[in-house]
């Protein structure tokens, strides 16, 4: 079961996109900035632990998710964008990491491994200077 954020956690500022826009570019905000604290959530302990983990420019010392949407014209599916990738940011840490089970390598590769090792010195061995 994936977390799903709630709306009334998240909040949105409208901004000036940059680059290019016409007459508009001065005049309208049609970015947006999302942020998303992720200690006063509602996400499950461990989800919230592996969030911060992350090392991610767009997660601040506070904790807070910081995300910036500018690729549209317009305001509403810049939000959209923007809560669709902080969705996607939480999905990714959702599901725990596998633990890693130790092993050891078996007695045959270790064999072979050495065989190798004493195959590749006898051929550097052979190129090096003779000596009398």
């Amino acid at each position: 079961m994936r977390p799903v954020i709630q709306l009334h956690e998240v909040e949105f500022t409208a901004i000036r996109a940059q680059g290019a826009g016409g007459q508009n570019v001065n005049k309208v905000s049609n970015a947006v900035h999302l942020r998303f604290a992720v200690h006063g959530s509602s996400l499950p302990e461990s989800v919230q632990h592996r969030l911060l983990a992350l090392s991610d420019t767009r997660i601040t010392q506070d904790g807070v998710v910081v995300i910036k949407a500018q690729g549209s014209r317009s305001l509403e599916q810049n939000k959209a964008d923007a809560l669709a990738r902080l969705q996607a940011l939480v999905d990714s840490v959702a599901v725990p990491p596998r633990e890693r089970k130790a092993t050891r390598p078996t007695r045959a590769s270790q064999q072979r491994r050495l065989q190798g090792k004493a195959q590749r010195s006898a051929t550097k061995q052979g190129r090096s200077r003779v000596q009398d």
